[in-house]
């Protein structure tokens, strides 16, 4: 997640130089420092004190048990832990895995997750290359991060149990400062921002002034459309924002109905 964290903080204008240089870098546009860890120390850091804030997958904080505040979801980094087994095996539910011995890098959650459902079965605790722990004999079945799936079907497994939903999020030391916190809401602010412009288009056209009410029941925007009259009489200009996923579907309805000269624009930031 390191490329996709330094490229949300450049969003909202932190620039971080670039961490295969620097263990600790300055940020620009920002009072703060970055320090660049693996993911799994990054939870203990933050919950020390040693750093305020941090960016990391929600599986590790769960994983490593850190008293911190979970701030916010971050968008990115979606996965999941799931329980997988030999494609070859019959499986008929939970109760497959008694008695089992299941290779993991997280087995604090898998624990939390077999104790909850009765289940007892040994955990092996591998530090890589989960997948291969059943072909090797090291374990008869695995827990362990899915993202596409493309890994199990690699090498032989199949997802039974999605256990965990993970994302980036955005995690904060319990005992902030009230400079720090003052900090966390402008950083918040500006993440917030930025995730509501996601998969949204701004959508500009001229359309005629007959048509407008139709066209506004089309495009309802974060309050109302903006309308505009235009110089040739019985025309007005209209624009909204529309989820990307809608788009075409919206210039089609428009276009039906009169618009014409419909522009499509990025949106970089959404501040309500």
């Amino acid at each position: 997640m390191n490329e996709e964290s330094l490229a949300l903080l450049n969003s909202i204008g932190i620039n971080v130089d670039d961490p295969k240089r620097k263990f600790l870098s300055k940020a620009r546009g920002y009072d703060m420092e970055a320090l660049f860890l693996r993911d799994d120390d990054i939870p203990l850091v933050v919950a020390n004190g040693t750093s305020s804030l941090g960016i990391v997958g929600l599986n590790e904080v769960k994983e490593r048990g850190a008293d911190v505040d979970v701030v916010t979801g971050l968008g990115f980094g979606g996965c999941r832990i799931s329980l997988a087994i030999p494609k070859k095996e019959e499986y008929d539910g939970l109760e497959w895995f008694q008695g089992k011995r299941i290779a993991t890098s997280y087995p604090r959650i898998l624990k939390s997750f077999l104790d909850e459902n009765g289940i007892k079965a040994e955990i092996e605790v591998i530090t890589g290359s989960v997948e291969i722990a059943p072909a090797a004999g090291i374990a008869d079945c695995i827990f362990d991060i899915v993202s596409s799936g493309s890994t199990l079907v690699s090498n032989g497994l199949v997802e039974v149990e999605r256990v965990f939903e993970s994302e980036a999020v955005l995690i904060a030391n319990r005992n902030l400062s009230e400079e720090e916190r003052q900090a966390l809401a402008e950083l918040e602010f500006r993440i917030e921002s930025h995730k509501l412009s996601r998969g949204k288009k701004y959508l500009l056209m001229n359309i005629p002034t007959a048509s407008l009410d139709e066209a506004i029941k089309l495009l309802p925007a974060m309050r109302s459309p903006t309308v505009m009259p235009l110089a040739t009489e019985g025309w007005c200009s209209l624009h909204s924002v529309v989820d990307e996923g809608d788009l075409w579907e919206k210039v089609r309805q428009l276009k039906a109905i009169g618009a014409e000269g419909i522009l499509v624009v990025g949106l970089d930031k959404i501040i309500l």
